[in-house]
């Protein structure tokens, strides 16, 4: 205990990062203690029923983490037979390492059950949809997927994406891809079965760079990401698939359609029934004059929201420090002077458009982010207008934070994904604040207000 208040006040105190490693060493420990008490008659049949359920899966998934905690967490480096998940190395070292076994078996269990209770208790309050999960553009290269369906990934090779507006670079996401001739051959398998587990918790699906159920860009190990190339997967399989399990489970399936986007891609989704991802910040008339799309041309198959974790908090695009952090990592196009220029001509054109369709109750006579908190109130108001049929909200937009949670095309340039939600002077905030905010409360309050609600 005395350690958890330490890591506490280290965020919350001195705004230190979040030591993710530290904090799941205390939470082994507590599971350790968990683990040790015995099952009751109940709870040991829904277990055997679990185990029964998930088979080869969850036996090497638990064994990895077994083998992870005596050869450390790259199994590449493991001693040449563990690296096979078959060989019979591998098995005389499950039975050996049982307890650790049992000990990874029981966590996924436990972390089953909090999933279903965590939806059900959604459902229970009211809430049409429930929890929203998400499914990655892939697993990590020397994680426990990587390990047990390593015939079905393509050694020597990452995920990425190719240079555009946002990244003049391209990407490269360090995750390595499927193999779609792997992925035919087994019916599809590894990805059915994700399938089923994700929707086995959701109320809808979300799924990161959806575009990559048509094709992929794969980056060579070593190389830039401009030396990647494209590679096609079967998207009518994919896709008939996606429908077939989402239909299963009652759930909405939204696909994050940002970036490079293939001609004929949006159509065939929606024809498929999966919403779109629509991004207020990239919604301009392209077409035509560039200048910002109004409400009622949007489409209507979408999630609308003002940004997303790939992209910088709203107050940032406000205040032009998205720049800023752009400039100091290195991923700026242009000189930062002419940056700055376009931002605040970026801002300045969605502002005039708010403005004119009364939606800033008051619009400030400074430059933009001289009155933050009411035009991020104005830009939610805006989204409503649109025909789109769900409408997100960024946690970090409600209170103000300035840091976005994560900066594609980096990865030890910038803390993605240990940053704390944090207040405009960079406070992290701890949930007991968060829940009582009353400049979240007001947003949520403009929103209620701009769906026609006036309860909680």
């Amino acid at each position: 205990r005395e350690r958890a208040e330490r890591l506490r006040a280290e965020v919350l105190d001195k705004g230190a990062l979040i030591d993710r490693d530290a904090v799941w060493e205390l939470k082994r420990q507590a599971l350790e203690q968990v683990v040790r008490v015995p099952l009751g008659p109940g709870r040991r049949a829904a277990y055997d029923a679990f185990r029964a359920e998930e088979g080869q899966a969850l036996e090497d998934h638990a064994t990895w983490y077994a083998l992870a905690e005596e050869h450390g967490p790259d199994w590449r480096t493991w001693p040449e037979p563990l690296r096979d998940p078959r060989s019979a190395e591998t098995a005389r070292a499950r039975a050996r390492l049982a307890d650790r076994v049992e000990f990874h078996t029981r966590l996924a269990w436990l972390t089953d059950g909090q999933l279903r209770a965590a939806q059900r208790a959604a459902e229970e309050a009211g809430m049409p949809i429930g929890i929203v999960h998400d499914l990655a553009v892939g697993v990590h290269p020397v994680g426990a997927d990587a390990w047990s369906q390593q015939d079905h990934f393509a050694a020597g090779m990452s995920v990425g994406a190719p240079p555009d507006a946002f990244n003049a670079r391209g990407q490269d996401w360090g995750l390595p891809p499927w193999r779609p001739d792997r992925l035919a051959e087994s019916g599809h398998l590894p990805y059915r079965l994700l399938l089923r587990a994700l929707f086995r918790y959701a109320g809808a699906l979300r799924i990161d760079h959806v575009m990559g159920l048509f094709r992929l860009w794969w980056v060579p190990e070593g190389s830039p990401p401009t030396d990647g190339t494209y590679v096609r997967y079967d998207a009518e399989a994919m896709l008939a698939l996606l429908a077939l399990e989402a239909s299963r489970a009652g759930a909405l399936v939204i696909g994050e359609d940002l970036g490079t986007v293939e001609p004929g891609v949006r159509e065939t989704l929606q024809r498929r029934g999966v919403l779109g991802t629509s991004v207020l910040w990239f919604e301009r008339d392209w077409t035509g004059d560039g200048r910002p799309l109004p409400p009622e041309s949007w489409r209507e198959d979408c999630l609308a929201t003002a940004t997303t974790h790939d992209l910088p908090p709203t107050a940032a695009r406000l205040t032009g420090e998205h720049v800023d952090l752009r400039e100091k990592l290195g991923l700026l196009v242009k000189s930062g002077a002419d940056e700055r220029a376009d931002a605040v001509a970026d801002t300045a054109e969605w502002l005039a458009l708010l403005g004119s369709l009364g939606l800033l109750d008051a619009p400030a006579a400074g430059p933009p982010g001289s009155d933050e908190e009411a035009e991020i109130q104005g830009f939610h108001r805006f989204l409503l207008r649109t025909p789109a049929r769900l409408v997100g909200i960024w946690l970090p937009d409600g209170i103000g934070d300035r840091r976005p949670q994560n900066v594609p095309g980096t990865w030890d340039q910038y803390p993605n994904w240990r940053l704390p939600v944090s207040d405009p002077q960079g406070r992290p905030v701890p949930l007991e604040e968060l829940t009582a905010s009353p400049r979240l409360g007001a947003l949520l309050a403009a929103v209620r207000a701009g769906l026609g609600h006036s309860g909680p």
